[in-house]
């Protein structure tokens, strides 16, 4: 008689990727997708860590945060797919619905530092 194995079929989301995470403190834009795919609403917010697959960002608790949105950062011109994972009060997770590319990261911490100084 075989086994009856029964398998969660359930997928828990995995918190800590294994990406390192680094501390930028920078202005960005929430930028909504809307209706037609008009990209009219934006509200500002603070990117506390970022890493090759999400970030962590600080907006008002007022503030109602759409499930998928793009995230502008302040100085430089690309806007990035992201996804809501968790928010708490004033503090938000996402994660990117394509890994940063590491060329592309590095250019951010470069213009983050660069800024700094």
């Amino acid at each position: 008689m075989p086994l009856d194995i029964r398998r969660d079929t359930v997928k828990t989301i995995v918190q800590d990727d294994g990406y390192e995470k680094f501390q930028i403190d920078r202005p960005g834009k929430i930028i909504f997708v809307e209706r037609h795919l008009s990209t009219k609403t934006q509200v500002r917010c603070i990117i506390r860590r970022i890493s090759r697959s999400g970030a962590e960002l600080d907006i008002s608790p007022s503030l109602t945060v759409p499930s998928n949105f793009f995230l502008e950062i302040l100085g430089i011109r690309c806007e990035i797919g992201a996804t809501l994972t968790t928010r708490e009060e004033e503090k938000v997770k996402i994660s990117f619905n394509m890994l940063l590319d590491p060329n592309f990261l590095h250019h951010v911490l470069r213009v983050c530092f660069q800024t700094l100084h």
